[in-house]
């Protein structure tokens, strides 16, 4: 009996399970909360930078102006829609070129691609997604510039088209990696009926798989979006970066990302052009919020449709 009892005191854990339990349920929400507490300082911080602004911008000017100019000596303008339109040419041009290119690939990593493809694809997509953006605007600039010089007769490339392949590249692996895992969600019996009334694997896929999915992919290409709108680096390097209001996909062109990143280590503190520059993140903040918190509604409504 002693040593029965020696056993079963060496087996007891040491700490009661429910409270265990308790400990662990705690210790993620305390990880949850710190999340939300995060975004919604972030939210306040830039929110009661950009007051001050306002009191000496009027908000209908600042949304809808069609000229950035913080240093003028006659009258310093600080509209923003020319950094809006430059930012929705760069992020549209980089969806039609990412789009396509991911639902293919995902399609071809769940349906097509055997084993040992997949295998060595999916590190590589995943390689891809840790490129730093200097590193690829750097690319932008020596290698994907010229051949757009080149291919459009312009005087450099350092244009909007430039910015789009540029982050299509970086949205990529979001888009494949999502879309993938919706196309591996649909039930099985999807693909088995339509094989069974004679459809082939490419009907299948395109046809029957892919809507199935198209809420999950839906998502993923607004993931994708919401990557493309809040990269800096890249589009700070290789689209030229001129602040007028944009003519064509060949000119240059300056992102709300890009204008912040230029004019935020050299302007004056507690200056009026200093505040707008908040302003200018409290917007890009809102667009990035909206288009991530629409996705991820979709990509629930999506998991409720398939259980």
């Amino acid at each position: 009996m002693t040593v029965v009892a020696a056993q079963y005191n060496r087996r007891r854990p040491w700490i009661n399970p429910k409270i265990k339990e308790k400990l662990i349920h705690g210790f993620f929400f305390a990880n949850g909360m710190i999340s939300v507490l995060a975004l919604l300082g972030i939210f306040a911080l830039l929110t009661m930078t950009s007051i001050p602004a306002f009191r000496e911008i009027n908000i209908g000017s600042f949304l809808t102006g069609f000229e950035w100019n913080p240093t003028s000596y006659v009258k310093e303008q600080y509209g923003i829609v020319p950094m809006l339109v430059s930012t929705l040419m760069v992020t549209v041009g980089a969806l039609l070129i990412a789009i396509p290119l991911g639902i293919g690939t995902a399609a071809y990593l769940s349906d097509v691609a055997s084993p040992k493809v997949r295998e060595i694809a999916k590190p590589i997509v995943e390689i891809l997604a840790g490129i730093p953006s200097v590193v690829i605007g750097f690319l932008g600039i020596v290698l994907v510039g010229p051949i757009l010089s080149k291919i459009f007769h312009t005087h450099n490339g350092l244009n909007a088209i430039n910015g789009s392949v540029l982050l299509a590249v970086m949205a990529l692996p979001t888009i494949i990696s999502i879309s993938e895992d919706a196309l591996k969600n649909v039930p099985s019996s999807y693909e088995q009926a339509s094989l069974a009334l004679g459809a082939s694997k490419w009907q299948t896929i395109a046809r029957v798989k892919i809507p199935a999915a198209l809420s999950g992919i839906i998502a993923a290409c607004m993931l994708g979006m919401g990557r493309a709108v809040g990269e800096t680096m890249t589009v700070l390097m290789a689209t030229g970066c001129a602040p007028a209001m944009p003519k064509s996909m060949l000119g240059p062109v300056r992102t709300l990302t890009s204008s912040i990143a230029i004019e935020l280590g050299e302007v004056a503190y507690n200056t009026t052009h200093y505040y707008a520059l908040f302003a200018l993140g409290l917007v890009l903040f809102l667009i990035t919020f909206f288009i991530n918190m629409i996705s991820d509604i979709i990509l629930h409504k999506y998991e409720k449709v398939n259980r």
